[in-house]
């Protein structure tokens, strides 16, 4: 870890939907329109809930494409970004490449859910220790808990890049 480097405490579910809240007002206002939530942030587990309504909503009652992919972005993004948080570096990250597979219709509140949380975690530290562009692939899927708790309506895989910029 470098000098300036210092270790934050775990980012809460407060501290998350509140970065969520203001990275939307101010960087990323699509994200705010959505209004998505974290409901957990775990070292292994992370999940997004965006809410079925006239925001999120196509013609056809169901989950627009954008918002699916806000929440699939978000489920991984979250845990980056706590991550990035905690380690007090200067680090970059970007989706380069995103794959989905939907399986049901997504009629309802979505949970996004991402269960490679430490994988995310680990690129992170990783890259704390080098100035090279690092990458890597993670998983996830929605489901709609209205209709069932596991029951997967879609399947998604986001390649993640980062850069320390903290590093020269």
């Amino acid at each position: 870890m470098s000098k300036t480097a210092t270790t934050k405490a775990p980012v809460s579910l407060f501290k998350a939907n509140l970065f969520l809240k203001a990275y939307g007002i101010f960087k990323i206002p699509l994200l705010a329109y959505v209004s998505p939530k974290c409901v957990e942030l775990s070292p292994t587990r992370s999940v997004i809930r965006i809410k079925l309504g006239r925001r999120s909503q196509n013609h056809l009652k169901v989950m627009y494409f954008g918002a699916l992919g806000i929440g699939a972005e978000l489920s991984i993004a979250i845990t980056a970004v706590s991550s990035i948080y905690e380690s007090g570096q200067r680090i970059d990250f970007i989706f380069k490449d995103f794959k989905a597979e939907f399986l049901k219709r997504n009629d309802g509140d979505v949970h996004f859910i991402c269960d490679e949380a430490d994988k995310v975690r680990a690129l992170i530290e990783k890259a704390t220790t080098t100035g090279e562009r690092l990458e890597g692939t993670f998983k996830g899927y929605c489901t709609v808990p209205s209709k069932s708790e596991t029951e997967k309506t879609a399947t998604y895989e986001l390649t993640l890049s980062v850069k320390n910029r903290s590093i020269k």
